[in-house]
């Protein structure tokens, strides 16, 4: 598949590194774990969403746009990166924040709030759980319009088909890195939540003819709802690519009950992952998506449905920085109840 045609800014020298865990791979009994590390990508510091970026802020900069808006939760990771994006380029950028939990904004917060703040943030505007983000967008971008400036929209964690692109360069990265390398694995490991990181994977993964299964574990809702975002996400992106195909609907799976009690709300299972990871392999894992995605991961191995002498691959899509918001309980020393 040919990417050249769209406009894309680099943020990243070269590839992002794969990685054997022997140490976790060990703890768990096997199987053969890997690890992608696209939280060592470019922005400060990177994670999935700089992939995405790369197309939507060369498509911004190609439209005029002097002011990236966005959306996010708080401690919000696609915010932290698109503000660093707009950092690099000269652009202002401004955030609409969704408290979905309530109470859980706070202007004292660390972690990617402090970033925020670090970086220069020109606005954020916290409206409560189901708001219409793209609505209150647009009202941002409206009133910028009115100060005689151009805002570009960028929807939550970058998700549409321009930067489902991302994951297509990836899963191209991914066969060259495994071609070079004598690589071959099972199964691929992704977190799934806004839908563009997978679905841009299940697009990549088609049309390169990647047959190797692609597990999604979700980070926000059960796959009664996630399966159909993340199959129209991957069609989209097929669409924009002009590939002529139509996505199975088989080539999208993902397992739920991880993410509970609420997005972003902590559980014990995400606090066991984020330990073990570190004290294993020194890899930090975010108590919001990789940690939850983490700990699906480590209790599929458990159950045998991830075999013993399999070769895993998991996708790391960064967020570290918002650990130290969440330090009392990675340490222990608040209880955590939701199992």
């Amino acid at each position: 598949m040919d990417l050249s045609r769209f406009p894309r800014r680099r943020y990243t020298q070269g590839a992002t590194p794969l990685e054997p865990m022997p140490n976790f791979s060990r703890a768990l009994g096997g199987p053969e774990i890997w690890v992608k590390r696209d939280d060592m990508l470019g922005l400060a510091p990177g994670g999935n969403k700089t992939r995405k970026l790369e197309f939507l802020v060369a498509d911004a900069l190609e439209k005029g746009a002097d002011t990236l808006v966005t959306c996010g939760a708080p401690q919000s990771n696609h915010c932290r990166i698109t503000l660093s994006a707009a950092v690099k380029e000269g652009l202002k950028c401004r955030f609409v924040i969704e408290e979905r939990v309530a109470g859980s904004f706070s202007e004292q917060a660390s972690g990617n709030h402090f970033m925020y703040r670090l970086m220069g943030v020109e606005s954020i505007e916290v409206v409560p759980a189901g708001t219409d983000m793209g609505a209150a967008m647009q009202r941002v971008a409206d009133a910028l319009k009115a100060e005689g400036r151009r805002g570009y929209i960028i929807p939550g964690g970058g998700s549409n088909a321009l930067g489902g692109l991302g994951y297509v360069a990836c899963a191209q990265e991914l066969q060259q890195q495994w071609f070079e390398q004598g690589l071959r694995f099972d199964r691929v490991v992704v977190g799934s939540g806004s839908s563009g990181t997978h679905g841009g994977l299940v697009a990549g993964f088609l049309g390169n003819h990647i047959d190797v299964p692609l597990l999604g574990i979700g980070v926000s809702r059960e796959p009664a709802d996630q399966d159909p975002l993340v199959h129209r996400e991957a069609q989209a992106v097929c669409d924009l690519l002009g590939l002529g195909i139509t996505v199975p609907r088989e080539a999208v799976v993902t397992r739920g009950g991880y993410w509970q009690p609420k997005y972003s709300v902590p559980n014990a299972r995400m606090v066991e992952a984020v330990q073990l990871l570190a004290r294993t392999e020194a890899i930090m894992l975010d108590p919001v998506y990789t940690g939850k995605v983490m700990a699906g991961m480590i209790d599929l191995i458990r159950r045998g449905e991830i075999g013993a002498k399999e070769r895993v691959l998991f996708l790391h899509t960064g967020g570290a920085t918002s650990l130290n918001a969440y330090e009392d309980i990675l340490l222990g020393r608040v209880a955590v109840t939701a199992p």
